[in-house]
Formats: structure tokens, C-alpha cells, sequence
């Protein structure tokens, strides 16, 4: 480490560094299928999972959500199921706790460069293509959808919000996970004005966003808001209460990737909620607020 003040020299006395997820990476690979969409300016791979396989209702009504991918997550295959936080959102608990809901993962064109950087992640130029994506599997692989929710990891989180910025109409939630890039308050707005929700999600020691720079400014107007639901803990941690850590030896970024702990249902593994206000984590929430839309 180096001699610059990080979370580490916070970390409480007595409390513990862990160094990876608790979850299995891949168990629920197979439940997924893989597709492609093609309009006049581009193709994107998607992956997508059909809960009526498992036994739920085709009435119309089940939710779609939708995840998109951090950077440079394309480039590791079908991983990246698993790095989207969707994985575990097809397993059978998560399934019956919301009713049965399709997921949707949308995969960028992302390539190395030549000094073996990371290209084509989410950027505008993808926002027709991927809206006109979703929409098409709604038409053609599903009888309707109720719910629409959209979920993002830090690029994909930014991307998220500009999806839900141009496309306000044709969804239900946002869901930004690790990105300060929220939209300007007249957008915030037409939120409020138009009954959608926002799930801002963010730790406090995020190690890329400066918690009190980039989000400490917009706290009264997140806060002012009837639908928008602020999870903004002050440790980012794993199933098994430990302290979250990613990539000690290179850059650290445990506390940038809140989507483990999202993959997690924000419930650590003795059945404890991370957050308390979600004392059924994430599912719980989503099935309150199907039962909100029906």
C-alpha cells in the first residue's frame, strides 16, 4: 500500500477484510439463453433468462429486469452474467421472492485496443440500438412484461440513467449501482412527475467517486423525493460481513463494486439484511413495487 490515506486506516477494531464474494460464479449459467439484435447501426449479444421455464404465469404480467454491464465486462464471456450482479436474480429464491421475473442482459461491443485498453463500453451512440433491443425481446420472447426495471454497474449504471433519461416512458425504475452521474434535478423531476422510481446506489468509500464531492451535493434533492430510495452504506461488505475488497495488490476497488452485495439481495448469508430498511433485500423491495404497479 501506498503512504495515501485509504479506507483501510477507517477499517473499526475487530472488524475483518474479505477478499471475494461468498457466492458461486457460474452456478446458474445454464439457466440462461444467448441471442442477438441487429438494427441499421449495430449488433448486440444479449443474454436473457425465461421464467416460465421454471413454472411462473405467461399472464403479461411478470417484470423484466434489465442489467447492464460495468466496463470492460463484455470482454470476459459468460462471466459476465455473473458481473452484471444478474446471476443469482435467476436462482429459485430470488425467482418465487419476486413472483418470477425475465432478466435481460445487453452486452456491449467492448474490444482491446492496441495498448490493450478497453474500447466500445456504453456510450450514447449505443442508446437507440440498445432501447430498441429491449423493446424487441419484450415483442418477440416474452407475452408482455409488467415491471420494467433497469439495473447498471458503474459504467453500466451511468448508461442506466441515460437510458431512463431519453427513454423515461418506457420504464418503470432505475437502478444505477456505483455511479455519481445522476441526471440534473429538472430530469429528476419529471421522475416525480411521471411516478418513476429511482434506486441510487452508491457506497460512501466508492473508490472511484468521492462520496462527499460527487454525491454529497445532490443529497437534499435525492432526498426531497417521494420515489427514490437512497442505499448509500458506509462500508460496502460481502455475505459474510466482511469488508469488501477487490484488487488489493493492484488497484483497490472493493468498495466500488456495491453490485456484489446487490448480487447478494443485500442480505448477508446468515439471512441478516444489509441495509435495514430492506429487511428482504432487493427481491423484497421489487416485489412491493410489482404489487405497487399491478
Amino acid at each position: 500500500m501506498s503512504d495515501k490515506k485509504t479506507w483501510y486506516d477507517d477499517i473499526p477494531e475487530g472488524d475483518f477484510i474479505s477478499k471475494a464474494p461468498t457466492y458461486e460464479v457460474g452456478k446458474y449459467f445454464p439457466r440462461f439463453h444467448s441471442g442477438k439484435f441487429t438494427d441499421d447501426k449495430m449488433t448486440l449479444k444479449y443474454y436473457w433468462f425465461d421464467p416460465r421455464e421454471y413454472g411462473y404465469e405467461d399472464n403479461g404480467k411478470l417484470p423484466l429486469l434489465t442489467f447492464l454491464h460495468g466496463k470492460s465486462n463484455a470482454l470476459v464471456g459468460d462471466i459476465c452474467i455473473n458481473y452484471t450482479g444478474a446471476e443469482l436474480y435467476a436462482s429459485d429464491s430470488y425467482q418465487k421472492a419476486m413472483g418470477g421475473a425475465f432478466i435481460l442482459i445487453p452486452i456491449a461491443n467492448e474490444y482491446l485496443d492496441e495498448e490493450n485498453r478497453c474500447q466500445g463500453t456504453w456510450q450514447p451512440m449505443y442508446l437507440e440500438t440498445a432501447h430498441a433491443l429491449i423493446l424487441s425481446f419484450i415483442a418477440e420472447r416474452t407475452n408482455g412484461v409488467g415491471l420494467r426495471v433497469l439495473l447498471g454497474n458503474s459504467a453500466g449504471a451511468t448508461f442506466t440513467l441515460r437510458l431512463m433519461d431519453n427513454y423515461m416512458d418506457d420504464f418503470d425504475i432505475a437502478f444505477p449501482v456505483g455511479s455519481a452521474s445522476l441526471p440534473e434535478d429538472a430530469v429528476l423531476d419529471q421522475y416525480e412527475a411521471k411516478g418513476k422510481t429511482l434506486f441510487f446506489a452508491i457506497g460512501k468509500r466508492d473508490e472511484f467517486h468521492p462520496f462527499d464531492e460527487e454525491v454529497g451535493p445532490r443529497l437534499a434533492k435525492l432526498q426531497s423525493m417521494k420515489h427514490c430510495f437512497l442505499c448509500t452504506p458506509d462500508w460496502v461488505r460481502n455475505g459474510d460481513h466482511g469488508i469488501a475488497s477487490i484488487g488489493a495488490d493492484t488497484f483497490e476497488m472493493g468498495q466500488h463494486c456495491l453490485m456484489n452485495a446487490v448480487q447478494c439481495n443485500l442480505m448477508f448469508d446468515d439471512g441478516t439484511p444489509m441495509i435495514p430498511e430492506l429487511p428482504q433485500g432487493v427481491t423484497g423491495w421489487i416485489a412491493g413495487k410489482i404489487q405497487e404497479k399491478q
